[in-house]
């Protein structure tokens, strides 16, 4: 997959040479269930016309210019979204940068500029639901309208619905609310993958060590959407591409402090001692375990994650 950080016409001939394109558009955070289901349509349809396939998306969510506020916790970090993207088998992704300048661009200029005049788009295919542009006043109507003028045609994708049988569509919204519950499991089935954290290990207090429990305290940058407080059975990936089981524990350790004010990522990786410090680690949630709480001391906590151990382990096999 190309990735294309300027929309202009000669950035995209230099990457996709002189074809014109089949185009999706979004924040594509998560690139879950139905991201995936409207890829694969554009994908289709650029290989029937002959066209490239791209992904328009941004180099931040929307919603942290527009109303940093009450902005989402993000699924997927930039590099991570880039990696997703690029095994849809999408040709390129255009990252547009998003600022106060494009939060204010009117639909119609967008269209004009990124989809015409830099993608020469042929196709744009989104969800039905679909807005964009300055207070979210393109939708797809518009798009069909701007459609006749500029040579295009518009396919609306119906949201493909939870595995669950529950009358919601796949969405980020609706995995941000499971992870929020702790349900990793249904964030996984709408994800069509283990929610994944990403983050450098660094220096802890060593009470997990001393205790015969060693964890490595992974940082993980505040602006990514942690699972609610408690205890997990995970994946832990090294730098070196190996995988390890893990009992992971994501909260504020209340049996050693009163009042933390940020919940920690601890991850213990069964049958292994080396050193991780500095290491960049992959953190994949595969089930959640119990939550979080207070020990009246250390015999009864270590008792308690000798089972989470076993726990994780069974739960991982």
């Amino acid at each position: 997959m190309k990735v294309i950080a300027t929309a202009t016409r000669n950035a995209v001939v230099a990457a996709l040479g002189d074809l014109r394109s089949v185009v999706t558009i979004g924040a594509y955070d998560g690139v879950h269930l139905g991201h995936r289901t409207v890829i694969g349509q554009v994908r289709s349809q650029a290989t029937e016309l002959g066209a490239a396939s791209v992904v328009v998306t941004f180099d931040r969510h929307p919603a942290s210019v527009v109303r940093p506020e009450s902005a989402p916790k993000l699924l997927t970090d930039a590099e991570q979204k880039l990696e997703l993207l690029a095994s849809t088998g999408v040709d390129a992704t255009l990252v547009v940068p998003f600022d106060a300048a494009q939060s204010n661009e009117a639909p119609s200029d967008f269209v004009r500029r990124v989809l015409v005049e830099a993608l020469a788009v042929r196709g744009v295919i989104v969800g039905e639901d679909f807005h964009f542009g300055h207070k979210r006043g393109g939708n797809v109507q518009l798009l069909r309208e701007l459609s006749v003028q500029h040579d295009y045609q518009v396919l609306p994708v119906q949201l493909i619905s939870r595995a669950d049988g529950v009358d919601e569509p796949v969405s980020s919204t609706a995995i941000r609310r499971a992870l929020a519950g702790g349900d990793v499991r249904r964030a996984a089935e709408m994800l069509g993958r283990d929610h994944e954290v990403r983050g450098v290990v660094g220096p802890g207090d060593q009470r997990g060590r001393t205790i015969g429990f060693p964890t490595a305290n992974v940082h993980v940058d505040g602006s990514i959407c942690l699972p609610a407080d408690g205890v997990y059975a995970a994946f832990v990936t090294l730098r070196d591409g190996t995988r390890h089981a893990a009992a992971v524990n994501l909260g504020r350790r209340p049996t050693f402090h009163e009042h933390a004010d940020h919940s920690l990522l601890e991850a213990h990786l069964l049958d292994f001692s080396s050193d991780l410090y500095g290491q960049h680690l992959r953190v994949a949630f595969r089930a959640f375990l119990r939550g979080e709480r207070k020990f009246s001391g250390i015999d009864e906590l270590k008792s308690q994650l000798a089972l989470d151990i076993a726990h994780a382990r069974a739960a991982l096999e």
